[in-house]
């Protein structure tokens, strides 16, 4: 067995694999230890604790799911709506119920950091909401103002779809044509 693994990405993606192919619940320092051919103690290299690699693999599996390229530049916001539920779709395809089970695979000391995480990955995505509107050249000039911000219209549609993915709905006709109907 070896006793160094290559490098913290090596044991993410031995971590995604897991979650692939026996679920959330098979994600533990022993069973990524045995998939990389590595020590439990190689492990702790690289994590300090269990929380510490459910949280790095939590938010690889969100890095892959939403790989964004420049191939991914949008030309309008109901673009960029379409790309993210597909985005979700491909995603419970490749890691069957992570949507649902990855928040409650932290133990109760362990959820406020997973939980940040969580919420830092949501407010860089409700700002990319916020990024794309601004760029959008479709969108009607007098769509936003003081009580009705692009800001507003961002988190409702990212709460709309964070209900839609836990729920396992990837259709997103009635959130694109509410958005269509109150902005373009």
């Amino acid at each position: 067995m070896n006793t160094v693994v290559t490098s913290r990405t090596a044991i993410l993606e031995a971590s995604r694999q897991l979650i692939r192919e026996k679920g959330w619940s098979a994600l533990n320092i022993r069973s990524v230890a045995g998939a990389c051919g590595v020590s439990v103690g190689s492990i702790y290299n690289y994590f300090n604790s269990k929380a510490d690699l459910m949280a790095a693999a939590v938010e690889s599996i969100w890095c892959d799911i939403f790989h964004f390229s420049d191939e991914n530049a949008f030309d309008s916001f109901t673009e960029c709506i379409q790309w993210v539920f597909d985005s979700l779709e491909k995603g419970e395809q490749k890691y069957p119920g992570f949507f649902a089970l990855h928040s409650v695979g932290f133990e109760a000391g362990e959820k406020t950091g997973g939980q940040q995480l969580m919420a830092q990955s949501w407010e860089h995505m409700r700002r990319g909401f916020c990024m794309v509107m601004a760029q959008d050249k479709k969108i009607r000039k007098d769509a936003f103002d003081e009580s009705f911000t692009r800001e507003t219209l961002a988190e409702l549609v990212f709460s709309l779809i964070l209900a839609n993915m836990l729920q396992k709905k990837y259709d997103s006709s009635s959130i694109l044509e509410m958005v269509r109907r109150l902005i373009y």
